[in-house]
């Protein structure tokens, strides 16, 4: 599977906060997320393992009991049904990718090309 960039196709669950499916396949989906200063994450959790990078930004990751300050660069790996949250110090861009696949996350119109 292939997309090509696109500004195109974000939602918004949570104030301040965007995302966007970037590819995903039998096992795996990764998205972008697009972090405004100030916006919070509740904490929450799912079945899916969430591997993340921030690409951009500064964010304070809350991950079970404990807090990370997080930087460009960083990377994490949250377990499945653990529960995650964060709080937006600056704008940011991270990237994840979950598994398995989370339905909640494919895109409603599949624009992607296959290879």
């Amino acid at each position: 599977m292939f997309q090509e960039h696109s500004d195109s196709g974000y939602t918004s669950a949570v104030p301040g906060i965007r995302q966007k499916t970037l590819v995903y396949g039998e096992k795996t989906l990764m998205t972008e997320f697009l972090l405004k200063k100030d916006s919070r994450l509740p904490p929450h959790s799912h079945p899916h393992e969430q591997t993340g990078y921030l690409v951009s930004g500064r964010m304070r990751l809350l991950v079970g009991s404990e807090k990370y300050d997080v930087m460009p660069g960083d990377g994490w790996c949250i377990p499945g049904d653990v529960e995650h949250g964060a709080e937006i110090l600056e704008d940011s861009v991270a990237v994840e990718v979950f598994s398995p696949v989370r339905e909640d996350y494919l895109p409603k119109v599949k624009s992607f090309l296959r290879l």
